[in-house]
């Protein structure tokens, strides 16, 4: 990786085919060039990352400070799915803008997770900012229509709770919320145990029961599924509206939970990676204005990891630079449109349309109302191309950083393992995953990676998860 890969990407053929007539050496490639040359991270400033990361996941699981930009939280997991697991479980999952209910139905037989029925509903924004009870009204009001219209209300069967937000596991049913992120800030639910709130909503409805509760984020959902199709997973990684990862640590290791024999899972909460400032201080320095200025107008913030990588801000990022361009004289003539000058208008889901064909980029940039000539539309696919590079090559730097620590917690020469892997960036962009798997051979050379993308794994990852809290290891 060079210093800047600016330079190599412009030039690159089915980025500049229709830069034919312009020189290479003209003021605005020279200029377009110059302002995106922040975003291009050299492989000695990804280590430079990747060390202070060791640094804060150390800290994290210490347990000496009180406030670690890198939280490290224990999730009571203590062994991945090793083949007999069965039975059927109800599945939630609360990752995002969707709500998710799930019917899984393990068969030990076949080793088959079957999806038995599944059903998804958007929750509105009044919901997603209103009173914490009428949220977890909200998700019991909706299990409940799914049992009903499944038959299933006769049944008390064990639920598995993916709720992907900063949490503190006291126990596999107790779990504590940190923050709100992904555009949450439910009142009422910060410092609370969530399972309880579930518990309770459900109570207050009182037409069904659940046994039993476990709970974890969709980071570990993810690795429990993709766990089961390969034995060798012990690490979850999600890149989509938000990012975060989780792997099997040393028990010896977890300063929070009492044993030092095995391990356990630990949800890094790695999109907390630079609330100390230590992403922009001057040893590394790695952030722009642009992700200073989409920091300010959010609602958490100083999360800026969370913002360089995750699909929640990508999009953003890219309409700042656009605007900044156009602004600059050096796009659309100067240009911009109430569209681009609109936050929130360039969706992310553009970056992967833009970067997978010049006419997505002029469909795009249409639908935004703008004026474009053929040399705006390669423009903007290279800002698109640099900004989804950089999320991929963090992310990248973020992973090594945990597969090296596995390595070396178990002495190994080298280490073979295999991450699951879920999300939207991660899944729908043409070529974002083969940026970052090219980049962690770099940054993790002692360490044969196999990536495993989830299938439809949230609910199948929560019954999974129900199995592996009652094995002998657990403290189910």
């Amino acid at each position: 990786m060079h210093s800047c890969e600016c330079v190599f990407l412009l030039r690159r053929k089915q980025h500049i085919h229709n830069f034919s007539h312009v020189p290479c050496g003209s003021v605005q490639v020279k200029n377009i060039v110059q302002r995106l040359e922040c975003f291009c991270l050299s492989r000695e400033k990804l280590e430079e990352v990747s060390d202070q990361l060791t640094n804060d996941l150390i800290r994290g699981l210490d347990n000496l400070h009180p406030e670690p930009p890198v939280k490290m939280l224990p999730t009571f997991i203590r062994a991945t799915p090793d083949g007999t697991e069965e039975g059927d479980y109800l599945a939630l999952d609360l990752g995002g803008t969707n709500l998710r209910v799930f019917h899984v139905r393990v068969v030990k037989e076949k080793r088959e997770v079957l999806m038995m029925d599944s059903k998804t509903c958007s929750i509105p924004q009044k919901i997603m900012l209103g009173p914490g009870e009428q949220l977890f009204d909200y998700i019991a009001e909706h299990l409940s229509k799914f049992l009903k219209s499944r038959d299933l209300k006769g049944q008390t069967l064990p639920l598995g709770f993916t709720f992907s937000f900063p949490c503190e596991q006291k126990a596999i049913d107790e779990s504590i919320l940190i923050s709100w992120t992904k555009g949450f800030n439910c009142s009422g639910v910060v410092g609370q145990d969530v399972v309880r709130l579930l518990k309770e909503a459900i109570h207050r409805r009182g037409d069904y029961g659940i046994s039993s509760v476990a709970m974890a984020n969709d980071t570990v959902g993810t690795m429990m599924s993709c766990g089961y199709r390969d034995q060798s997973c012990e690490i979850g990684m999600i890149i989509g509206t938000g990012t975060n990862a989780c792997y099997m640590e040393e028990m010896k290791n977890v300063k929070r939970v009492e044993g030092e024999d095995g391990r356990m899972c630990i949800n890094t909460e790695w999109g907390g990676f630079g609330n100390d400032g230590s992403l922009g201080d001057k040893k590394i320095n790695i952030l722009t204005d642009f992700d200073r200025l989409v920091d300010q107008k959010s609602i958490n913030h100083g999360h800026y990891m969370y913002k360089m990588i995750s699909g929640m801000y990508l999009g953003e990022i890219v309409r700042l630079v656009l605007v900044k361009l156009t602004e600059d004289n050096l796009l659309f003539k100067g240009q911009t449109s109430e569209a681009l000058m609109t936050p929130g208008q360039f969706k992310t889901k553009f970056i992967s349309e833009i970067e997978d064909g010049l006419e997505n980029a002029q469909k795009i940039l249409t639908a935004l109302g703008l004026n474009w000539d053929p040399v705006d539309a390669c423009v903007v696919r290279l800002v698109c191309d640099t900004i989804s590079s950089r999320s991929a090559r963090l992310c990248a730097a973020a992973l090594a950083t945990i597969a090296n620590r596995i390595r070396v917690n178990r002495g190994l020469d080298r280490l073979k393992t295999t991450v699951g892997v879920d999300g939207a960036v991660y899944k729908k962009h043409p070529n974002f995953k083969e940026k970052l798997q090219a980049a962690v051979r770099v940054l993790a050379p002692k360490c044969d990676i196999t990536f495993l993308d989830s299938e439809d794994d949230s609910g199948k990852g929560a019954a999974m998860l129900m199995n592996a809290c009652c094995k002998p290891t657990a403290s189910c």
